[in-house]
Parts: C-alpha cells; sequence; structure tokens
C-alpha cells in the first residue's frame, strides 16, 4: 500500500496551478473545495480540450484549481498529457494532484452514500472503480502529489491539501460583544456569559462610558472573578481554535455577551482579541451593540 500521503516535488507547495485529479469517491472535491477556501479559482469537471484556454485566461496573479477526472468526455491519459503540455510554458508553477483510495474503502463510501459510480450506473460499484483506475493509471504516474484517502478523514485531508498549498492562510477570528437584550448573535461559533461579573452601569461615573474607556476597564479588571474568568477563557480557547483550524476552519466568531452589551462584554472583547493577536492569530474585536465597531 503507498503511503498515506507523499509529495513527489518539494516545489509543489509554491504551485499556483493545480490539476486536481484521482478516484471518484478519493475525495477529490474536498481537495478542490479547500484549495476555494484557500483564495484559488476553482473549477469542477472541466472537459480537457478546455485546460489550456481557461489556464490562459486565468487572472495570473490569482492560484487556479481544476477537477480533472475520468468523467470528462473522451478521457484518457494521452488526452491528458496533450492537454497540460501547453501548461508547462506558464507563468505559473504547475502541480498536479491525484486523490487515491483502496478499492474496499471507496466500495463501502459508495455503499454508505448510496451513489451509483459514475463509470458503473447499472453495475456495481466495483466495476467503475476497476475501470477507472485503468484509465486513470497513467495521469497517476505523471502526478505531483499522491495523497491515499483511505484511512483519513475529511479535516485530516483538508489538513493535508492546506499544508501543501495554503500555508500562508491563516484562520480569521471575530471576537464579539453584545447585549442579551438584543438577543445572541447567529453567526456566533462560542458564546460565552460575562453577567456574572460586577456591572460599571450602575456606577455614575462610568454609565456613559464604554469597555473601551480606561476607567471602565480597570473597574471590570478589579472584580476578583474576573481574572481567573479571563485566564480559563483563554485557556479554552488556546486549546480549541488549533483544532478548529485543523478541521479547516477559516472564520470563527467569538461572542461575549453582558446585560446591555457596553461594558463588561466589550472590555472582555478587546482584551481577548488582544491576547489572540499576541499568539499569532488574525482576531479582531467587534462591537454589535454598543453603537461603534
Amino acid at each position: 500500500m503507498p503511503a498515506k500521503w507523499s509529495s513527489v516535488k518539494p516545489s509543489a507547495s509554491n504551485a499556483k496551478l493545480v490539476l486536481v485529479t484521482g478516484l471518484s469517491g478519493a475525495g477529490r472535491s474536498t481537495a478542490l473545495k479547500t484549495l476555494e477556501d484557500c483564495g484559488f479559482e476553482a473549477i469542477d469537471n472541466l472537459p480537457l480540450a478546455f485546460l489550456p484556454a481557461v489556464a490562459a485566461a486565468g487572472e495570473k496573479n490569482r492560484g487556479l484549481a481544476v477537477g480533472v477526472d475520468a468523467r470528462s468526455r473522451g478521457f484518457s491519459a494521452e488526452l491528458f498529457q496533450q492537454a497540460i503540455a501547453p501548461l508547462q510554458s506558464d507563468s505559473r508553477a504547475l502541480s498536479i494532484m491525484f486523490l487515491d483510495c483502496d478499492d474496499a474503502v471507496l466500495t463501502r463510501r459508495f455503499t454508505e452514500t448510496r451513489r451509483a459510480h459514475p463509470l458503473a450506473y447499472d453495475r456495481p460499484a466495483a466495476d467503475g472503480i476497476a475501470q477507472e483506475r485503468r484509465l486513470l493509471e497513467g495521469v497517476r504516474a505523471r502526478a505531483d502529489i499522491i495523497i491515499d484517502t483511505s484511512d483519513l478523514s475529511v479535516s485530516e485531508l483538508r489538513r493535508i491539501v492546506t499544508g501543501h498549498f495554503c500555508a500562508a492562510q491563516t484562520m480569521t477570528l471575530t471576537v464579539m460583544s453584545f447585549s442579551y437584550k438584543k438577543g445572541v448573535p447567529r453567526e456566533a461559533d462560542m458564546v460565552f456569559d460575562a453577567r456574572f461579573l460586577r456591572n460599571p452601569h450602575y456606577e455614575p461615573a462610568l454609565s456613559a462610558l464604554s469597555g473601551r474607556d480606561a476607567a471602565v476597564g480597570a473597574y471590570i479588571a478589579a472584580d476578583p472573578a474576573y481574572a481567573g474568568f479571563f485566564a480559563h477563557l483563554r485557556a479554552l480557547l488556546m486549546l480549541a481554535l488549533p483544532r478548529f483550524r485543523e478541521e479547516g476552519r477559516q472564520y470563527v466568531t467569538i461572542a461575549i455577551g453582558c446585560t446591555g452589551g457596553r461594558h463588561r462584554s466589550v472590555f472582555i472583547a478587546e482584551q481577548l482579541a488582544s491576547a489572540l493577536e499576541a499568539v499569532g492569530y488574525a482576531a479582531a474585536p467587534h462591537h454589535r451593540d454598543v453603537g461603534e465597531s
């Protein structure tokens, strides 16, 4: 059995023109979607005859990912070679990524999803897999990157593709403050309640200010419960956020709520965004209900 993933050419991580191919059911769509999430222009199931023209018309300063597989009309390894020959002179580096998988695993995947193999609509999936493997034999031999997905989860496949082509991509975090009176933000991925902290609203000198003002921040930070809460909140995120990134998440919204959404939640959102920025995350505060952003 081949290695679960292997790179034939070290330069593949610099590729800007990526052909995504391989066996049906091996994860081609996931790989292509991952590249799209990384900023590539993604096109699936393009007829091979159109490949040179599409590559030439693409934005040279933007990556292009094209899904190519045996469903294409008149597909053959020879036609594939003819189609990619003009791409060798493209100003963007070319890489071919092949998604492979054990036959037994592919058969199980088609059975579980109750989908017919695209090359065997009226026959067992095993027949279509065997035919497709023969058609793609020459393409696999030409591939720069071969990823065997037999034992990979979707998130693991996304992580490998990201590692090859999207190393510069960072997960974007929004740390949002909000008022419980106006409802929990629907877009929030994680929600934390700060209403147990003492409320500056009841201090006449602080009521008209917001959590961005130093006096309000000092008042909240002086609450004996604040330091422990913030330390535990930060520790939780340091555990969770790397796992979100491994799952391929590009955007995460962390919501901090208090009664009016003006003092406690704003201060904590500001402090949390700064703490996350300090350890390398792209984090920005957003204050939904304070009348400023």
